[in-house]
């Protein structure tokens, strides 16, 4: 069974979707109702174009059932369909399954508008409405929008997956501002762009969603516990979706290494997480191992995310796909593995959002295509867009496989971003916030030119305020859950909005991690919406990114606290480090010591055999300095359990 991410309420600001209408598309839609309206009244079966062949702003169905009889090529599935006093009537007894007709040609991109009216309803939960792509002959599953009778009900609206096993998905609820009730026409209006949908009564948007898409799906009506009339089917060809939002949207979001602050980056975990947050857009990274398999990680080393060590194009993916990339994180996650790409396209096809994937450099040409293959062979092209700093890279997936989408990453801004872009023929022009923020006006201009900006890495909510005031098209977050909450309390705030409260983590060490005495201790914390942070090491303060030998500090357990200030208030994150000792440790500092050769060998050979006392009595005996005789001898009570 798909699932899609949870639903939106619909009373927030209308988000930009993955692809959105363009003013052509509007004009087109606008033009098809003033042309099926004045063709219904020459005749009830409208001549229309083919699906395979029309363009925008072309009819390619249009009914008004005035023949008396269902019409040809449409299928009554499962109830009882007729058509009586010029209009299409459907009815399904309460308790059955849903009853459904199918017809028309697979079209990808359509408005779909009718007349509805509710004859009557067996209760004030039952429903009717369009199936947006379903088999020809209205098998298992469908994706549908629908609407109930009492439409002003919390779930008074719905777009809902039938899925493969007869359950329900119901992603996607809201309501109107006013009941269908019974006996009265209302106006269903559905445009569907790939895999975006909006639905809208009476002329007013009422909600939005994304649904799975098949290659041969056609349209439907469906109804349960009701007796439904239906008139005036129109289904015109839209615009294909532009990557550019329309002014006053708000940007798409995209979930930076999956859902990386709270499942660990590029795992399946975080992944799944960002598509059930509902991010629009889910980012990874792909390298390519040495036996040829693209696997997921940001890093060219695994030695950061995992328990392994090592250059990912020079290991066997045997060796990778075995290795711990969770733990790192939380103990949460241990186990959780690092994914192959396939892995990872399998599980995109469990969810609706559309993947960011970067392929990192430098990658060969039959690399970038092997990759692009699996994308391909996946039937995904329409819902990953490749990226790259790589533009060689670029040039290889559009040299391959022209039809997927791509983005071009950059670091600083180019002297001319627009024709950069059009030179890699890339619908986007993703830079860093940071290079962005020097040249806001190349958003204007790369959006003019119909390339989408999403900038990366941004995580507090002052700067989400000020990318979405200067217009660009995503974000690129690691905290895609909070993004979006933010988007939707922008629709709720009255007067000027509250200043953020500052979140703050330590990033390093992880906690509990035990450093050995000869190694050293990184302190580092992250916040947000803080105009200051500040770490403390045992309540002594040090610098952010501070790097601590570990023989300064006692052996045991400290504790690292970091505190993030902003105009919103105050946060406090602690964490712990334990510095401890190994004999392999205390025997690495033994042999550096001045001491002569035969005196190292007893000293050693007391190590080797864990003789403490002797090895103590050697240390006090052999070596000079008072220092290093002290530091030499806690540690050897350490291990000597004294």
């Amino acid at each position: 069974m798909k699932t899609a991410p949870r639903h939106h309420p619909p009373h927030r600001p209308r988000r930009r979707r993955t692809t959105r209408a363009t003013a052509a598309g509007l004009v087109g839609a606008l033009v098809t109702t003033v042309t099926a309206t004045a063709l219904t009244t020459a005749a009830a079966t409208v001549p229309t174009a083919s699906a395979a062949a029309a363009q925008p702003g072309d009819v390619v169905l249009a009914e008004t059932f005035d023949d008396g009889e269902l019409p040809a090529g449409w299928n009554p599935v499962l109830g009882d369909w007729t058509v009586r006093d010029g209009r299409l009537v459907g009815d399904a007894p309460d308790g059955s399954a849903p009853a459904r007709i199918t017809f028309g040609e697979p079209v990808e991109n359509y408005r779909l508008d009718a007349t509805l009216r509710f004859e009557d309803v067996d209760n004030a939960s039952r429903w009717a409405g369009a199936i947006l792509d379903v088999a020809p002959d209205g098998a298992v599953p469908w994706w549908q929008s629908i609407l109930r009778s009492t439409t002003t009900a919390g779930n008074g609206v719905e777009i809902a997956q039938r899925t493969a096993a007869n359950g329900w998905n119901v992603p996607y609820t809201g309501s109107a501002a006013t009941d269908a009730a019974t006996g009265r026409d209302v106006q269903l209006s559905v445009e569907v762009q790939g895999a975006d949908v909006t639905s809208s009564i009476d002329g007013t948007p009422v909600l939005e969603g994304r649904i799975d898409r098949t290659d041969d799906g056609v349209l439907g009506f469906v109804l349960a516990g009701a007796t439904v009339s239906i008139d005036d089917v129109t289904v015109t060809e839209i615009e294909p979706a532009s990557w550019v939002g329309d002014d006053g949207e708000l940007p798409v979001t995209v979930a930076h290494r999956g859902y990386s602050s709270v499942a660990p980056e590029n795992t399946l975990a975080a992944y799944a997480s960002a598509m059930r947050t509902g991010a629009e857009y889910v980012e990874i990274d792909v390298h390519t191992t040495a036996d040829g398999v693209p696997v997921v990680s940001h890093d060219q080393t695994v030695d950061r995310t995992t328990d392994g060590t090592g250059d990912v194009a020079l290991l066997p993916s045997s060796y990778l796909t075995g290795l711990d990339a969770g733990s790192w994180f939380s103990p949460a996650f241990a186990a959780e593995p690092l994914p192959t790409f396939a892995d990872m396209l399998d599980l995109m096809d469990t969810g609706a959002s559309t993947m960011l994937l970067e392929i990192k450099g430098p990658e060969t040409s039959a690399e970038v295509e092997r990759v692009v293959d699996m994308i391909v062979d996946a039937g995904l092209e329409d819902r990953v867009v490749l990226q790259s700093f790589d533009v060689d890279a670029l040039r290889a997936a559009r040299e391959h496989a022209p039809q997927i989408p791509r983005g071009l990453l950059r670091g600083t801004l180019d002297a001319d971003p627009v024709a950069t872009a059009k030179d890699l023929g890339a619908v986007m022009y993703n830079p860093s916030a940071n290079a962005l923020a020097t040249r806001p006006s190349v958003i204007g201009d790369l959006n003019a030119a119909g390339i989408a900006v999403m900038p990366y890495t941004v995580d507090s909510a002052a700067d989400w305020a000020r990318l979405t005031e200067a217009g660009v098209d995503g974000i690129i977050t690691n905290r895609a859950g909070a993004f979006i909450g933010w988007k939707e309390a922008q629709g709720q705030v009255v007067g000027p909005a509250p200043a953020p409260e500052p979140t703050v983590a330590v990033v390093s060490p992880a906690e509990g991690a035990e450093v050995e005495r000869g190694g050293s201790v990184v302190l580092a914390a992250s916040a947000t919406d803080a105009d200051d942070v500040t770490l403390t090491l045992d309540g002594e303060t040090v610098e952010n990114g501070a790097v601590v030998p570990a023989a300064d500090l006692a052996l045991g357990e400290h504790t690292v606290v970091a505190t993030a200030t902003g105009e919103g208030g105050e946060a406090t994150a602690e964490r712990t480090v334990v510095v401890t000792v190994t004999a392999e440790g205390l025997r690495s500092r033994i042999a550096a010591q001045d001491v002569s050769a035969l005196q190292l060998v007893l000293l050693l050979g007391a190590v080797d055999h864990e003789r403490w006392s002797t090895l103590e009595l050697f240390v006090e005996r052999y070596v000079d300095d008072e220092a290093t005789v002290e530091r030499l001898v806690e540690e050897i009570d350490h291990l000597a359990g004294r």
